[in-house]
């Protein structure tokens, strides 16, 4: 049996940011979070959580005030897909004020 050589391809890239985990500078837009829609801040309660289940990243609390932790978040936009009650959108980087953030 003949063996084929493979082509051994890497990265000339250097370190960066990311590379200790904190990703977020990596976003484009960012989740927010309506908590007069959100399910179990409007009833108190641990229901849905399907922001924290579908977060690929893991940087969602299953809190009843959800919190996305924006310094790992890599903004992808899935838990505001999946939100059944449209209480995450997502918007650009620097669409609002930091005091409005929280």
């Amino acid at each position: 049996m003949k063996r084929d050589k493979y082509k051994v391809i890497t990265s000339n890239s250097t370190h960066g940011p990311g590379d200790a985990g904190r990703t977020g500078s990596w976003r484009v837009e960012r989740p927010v979070i309506d908590y007069e829609k959100c399910t179990p801040a409007k009833k108190n309660k641990a229901a849905c959580h399907l922001c924290w289940l579908y977060c690929p990243d893991g940087v969602v609390t299953k809190e009843i005030k959800p919190q996305i932790d924006l310094e790992y978040c890599k903004g992808c936009g899935i838990c505001a897909e999946e939100c059944p009650t449209k209480a995450i959108r997502m918007i650009e980087e620097n669409g609002l004020p930091e005091k409005e953030e929280k």
